[in-house]
């Protein structure tokens, strides 16, 4: 949902001026937006796939996983919280007090009820064209994870079965057959 439009595009010193409410504010090309928190079985997705990253990952030092609320600052009028950000350790340099400044390797989001089409269009658009490697949609609805991998400026849906490998990092995985359990 918009909250704000007008002639003014925000940049990251607006956005910190908006009150902490317990909502998830993004700015997107100088638009502000802003959804409800997520719901109980969107932080269990997040947590079970952020700790399968987590083992592969940043415990292996190739990089590092942060999950939602973290800024992005995308270019200077953008500004999302994704709910889970894969940074790996040769891009470590956009790791910077106290947001991510830069491009992340791996954006994933996970839809909300309210809203999947903020996640399918607004994101991925504003992903693809700031040049985000691999972007994972999670739907807890349909119980998949429809993932894309940018190929000559545009997103290429990737066939997978249970298990998800990165297409940025070899040998890194996730087992989809964990996630769904409630």
């Amino acid at each position: 949902m918009t909250i704000h439009k007008d002639s003014i595009k925000l940049t990251y010193e607006h956005y910190l001026l908006i009150p902490n409410d317990g909502k998830r504010h993004e700015v997107i090309d100088g638009e502000h937006y802003v959804n409800l928190a997520p719901n109980l079985f969107h932080q269990t997705l997040s947590r079970r796939i952020q700790f399968q990253l987590y083992i592969q990952i940043e415990l292996k030092e190739r990089g590092v996983i942060f999950d939602a609320p973290v800024d992005v600052q995308l270019v200077d009028h953008s500004i999302v919280q994704p709910d889970l950000v894969v940074v790996l350790s040769e891009n470590k340099e956009i790791l910077t007090e106290p947001k991510i400044d830069g491009v992340p390797d791996l954006m994933i989001e996970i839809l909300s009820p309210g809203n999947p089409k903020h996640d399918r269009e607004t994101k991925m658009q504003l992903y693809l064209k700031s040049g985000v490697r691999e972007y994972w949609i999670v739907d807890p609805d349909n119980e998949q994870i429809e993932q894309y991998q940018l190929q000559n400026e545009s997103y290429k849906l990737i066939e997978h079965g249970e298990i998800v490998s990165l297409t940025i990092l070899e040998g890194v995985s996730v087992d989809t057959s964990e996630l769904w359990k409630q």
